[in-house]
């Protein structure tokens, strides 16, 4: 049972699969660990410390591996280095990449997408989505007080007082509510909105006050998984007042409200930007998916005209790598400590598991889960026609990419 931890080849991404810890545990299950040169040092993991934990160091770590450990899905590029029938676990965001399932089933291997792990008791400790939102949440407000020109805390000096600064929170799930946490700690006035129900109660117990439209149709704003539903025209209108008059009043914006599958919502409008006092930050925690905020760019800081900073980095967990990779690394352990016999010491995948049916997305050639199953296979038949053929190069997908409960 060879497993494989690879370097990511996306420049901007600092986390790994695995760590020195993860590393002992699989061994001590019958693995034999693999992991190529360098893939820690963004995390601050020097190859000697995977050496010291029982792994060799190789420069083609995934040649022959049974199991590859990614924090992103592998590029067609990668995958001609995997052998048919690889299990990989990483993060693959499926939605909207038809053309990157495609080639994961061309390539033979069974490819699971830890976000879509269901988010039953017993998968909370594989939760990749939750433990790498609440780091977001954290990191959100640690980048917003890094671009406030004021403090956070009121400090009552001989000099004067100064004021706390009021941070509003859009979007109480995992990410939003750690921002709550961090922020309140850190002395802030804080204020946040979400459109389910159930974030009333779990916001006002970490100390902030909640602002929404409490009508008949928030009662009922939240699906059976506890994601929020789309709201209608006259809902959002009703709440967009309201938070329009808010925002005016805040040092603060912190925004991270994402529906699985679908463009990210627009919450703050530019209108609500320029209505804020001039030195205000806002965070994006969605743009990647679009942005909740209008001006919003990818990997940037916007300014606008009256004063106000747009933060939108890219892979905000990314940007606490060792912590980030440290909680990851333990979401795969957790996972793929269900396919390995222990008394066999042999990798053997329940296929008919829950766990396993559910993030599976290929195997043995084909795009085998059902939500992106006929995304998939037109993709799959443009990426097999041949180079002399007159048929037209695939599209670039547009649809979103992923979400999460965030």
């Amino acid at each position: 049972m060879r497993i494989a931890i690879p370097k990511e080849t996306d420049a901007s991404e600092q986390r790994v699969g695995g760590t020195p810890d993860t590393v002992k545990r699989l061994i001590a299950l019958g693995a034999d660990l693999v992991v190529e040169a360098g893939a820690g040092l963004g995390s601050g993991i020097i190859d000697a410390d995977f050496e010291a934990a029982g792994a060799s160091i190789a420069k083609d770590a995934v040649k022959d591996a049974d199991v590859v450990l990614k924090v992103r899905r592998p590029t067609a590029a990668e995958l001609k280095g995997y052998k048919a029938g690889a299990l990989v676990l990483a993060t693959m965001d499926p939605y909207g990449n038809e053309a990157g399932l495609a080639d994961m089933a061309k390539a033979g291997v069974a490819g699971f997408a830890m976000e879509l792990m269901p988010r039953i008791t017993r998968a909370q400790v594989m939760d990749v989505l939750s433990s790498q939102a609440n780091l977001a949440g954290y990191r959100a407000i640690i980048d917003a007080s890094a671009e406030f020109g004021r403090a956070l805390p009121m400090m009552m000096t001989a000099a004067g007082t100064v004021p706390a600064a009021r941070i509003f929170v859009m979007g109480a799930g995992v990410a939003g509510l750690q921002a709550i946490a961090t922020a309140r700690r850190l002395g802030a006035v804080v204020t946040a909105t979400d459109v389910r129900p159930a974030a009333k109660e779990q916001v006002e117990s970490l100390g902030a006050k909640f602002v929404a439209v409490m009508d008949d149709e928030f009662k009922q704003a939240e699906t059976a998984a506890g994601y929020a539903k789309p709201m209608s025209a006259e809902y959002q209108a009703k709440q967009a007042a309201l938070v329009a008059d808010h925002i005016t009043k805040q040092d603060m914006v912190i925004t991270t409200a994402l529906i699985p599958g679908r463009p990210a919502p627009r919450l703050v409008t530019a209108a609500m930007v320029a209505s804020m006092r001039p030195g205000s930050v806002i965070v994006d925690l969605a743009v990647e998916r679009g942005g909740n905020v209008e001006g919003a760019k990818p990997g940037a800081i916007a300014t606008t005209a009256n004063g106000v900073k747009i933060v939108g980095h890219l892979n905000v967990p990314g940007r606490i790598a060792a912590t980030a990779s440290s909680l990851y690394a333990k979401n795969l352990f957790a996972f793929l400590e269900i396919m390995i016999d222990k008394a066999g010491k042999s990798l053997v995948v329940p296929w008919d598991d829950e766990l396993v049916k559910a993030t599976l997305l290929t195997k043995d050639g084909a795009v085998v889960h059902p939500s992106f199953q006929a995304a998939a296979a037109p993709a799959a038949v443009a990426t097999a026609a041949p180079e002399t053929s007159d048929a037209p190069a695939a599209d670039k997908p547009k649809a979103p990419k992923k979400s999460s409960k965030a």
